[in-house]
């Protein structure tokens, strides 16, 4: 009988605020649904890897196999394994596309990371883990146009991730908050990384970059000595949001409403559409939920949840 592995990768939250391109944040809903992309894996037959589609989302990709990111994954996956002078294995790979595209809410890192995952596990953890953080980052980049790991590293590694990619560490693991629960909610409309990308000024103020620098550096040191009221006053974002609220309808309605329920914070998710507000109060923190599920959610794509940050992140397992 033949090798079957299973794949999943969470959702995350980039940015988280105060840490434009620095933070990320893995989501799980505290219902037990799932909030992230399965890979199912095994030997093909053809030469090369093929690939099927299922899932809620699956309808969003390109109907061509080729054109999907796990496809690449493969490619990719396999020149490394043939710079070390390994032939990878004929395989079949089938994704469970549970996250929408250009949602915020990492959907191509998850689909990066489940591959990468399932790849690595299928073939016995050659590339072992930074091979794997690295080729991740690889393939982001090859979607947006540079390597950015904040969502590739939060749903790679679970818990709240440090993006340094300093002295050869990609992501660094921060202590979190296990009292706050974050309503993560995708209202079904795009946004597309691009887009939220192009409408960020080329230049800022010296007051606003010290005033970033000041909150992620006393955001993290909140974070080492578990105070989550100075943690929680620093998720202010003087980088992006200003700028992306505009392409976020019923955003600022959203966030006032946070606010009155007692938000620690509210604000976009990545790049949006996707919003978080984050509750030490889980009474408060499903009002929100149901406030944006009646007045944030705009289509039929749209969904709500209340996590906690997934601490495990992403696994294979064999069937």
């Amino acid at each position: 009988m033949s090798k079957v592995i299973k794949a999943y990768a969470p959702a995350s939250a980039a940015n988280i605020s105060v840490g434009f391109d620095l933070l990320g944040a893995a989501l799980k809903p505290i219902d037990g649904s799932i909030l992230g992309d399965e890979i199912v894996i095994e030997e093909g037959v053809a030469e090369g890897c093929s690939v099927t589609v299922s899932g809620r989302f699956a309808s969003k990709l390109p109907s061509d196999p080729k054109q999907n990111i796990v496809y690449d994954a493969y490619l990719m996956y396999a020149g490394e394994l043939a710079a070390r002078g390994i032939k990878a294995q004929n395989v079949e790979m089938g994704l469970s596309k549970n996250l929408p595209v250009c949602s915020g809410l990492g959907s191509s890192a998850s689909s990066v990371v489940a591959a990468v995952v399932a790849l690595d596990a299928f073939h016995g953890n050659i590339l072992g883990q930074k091979g794997c953080i690295e080729l991740m980052g690889k393939l982001e980049g090859k979607i947006s146009g540079s390597i950015h790991y904040d969502n590739v590293a939060p749903c790679y590694f679970g818990g709240l991730q440090l993006i340094s990619q300093e002295n050869g560490i990609i992501s660094t693991t921060l202590p979190d908050f296990d009292n706050w629960y974050w309503v993560s909610c995708f209202p079904g409309i795009k946004v597309s990384t691009n887009a939220a990308r192009q409408i960020l000024p080329t230049d800022y103020p010296r007051a606003q970059v010290i005033a970033f620098g000041r909150r992620l550096a006393t955001f993290v040191d909140a974070c080492h000595r578990g105070d989550d009221a100075t943690a929680a006053s620093c998720l202010v974002d003087v980088i992006a949001e200003p700028y992306r609220a505009k392409l976020i309808p019923g955003f600022e309605e959203a966030r006032v409403y946070g606010n009155s329920l007692g938000a620690l914070a509210t604000g976009i998710s990545g790049s949006g559409s996707s919003v978080f507000s984050i509750y030490t109060d889980l009474e408060q923190a499903k009002k929100m939920k149901e406030y944006l599920e009646k007045n944030f959610i705009a289509n039929e794509d749209g969904f709500c949840n209340i996590c906690k940050i997934d601490k495990r992140g992403a696994y294979a397992e064999e069937l």
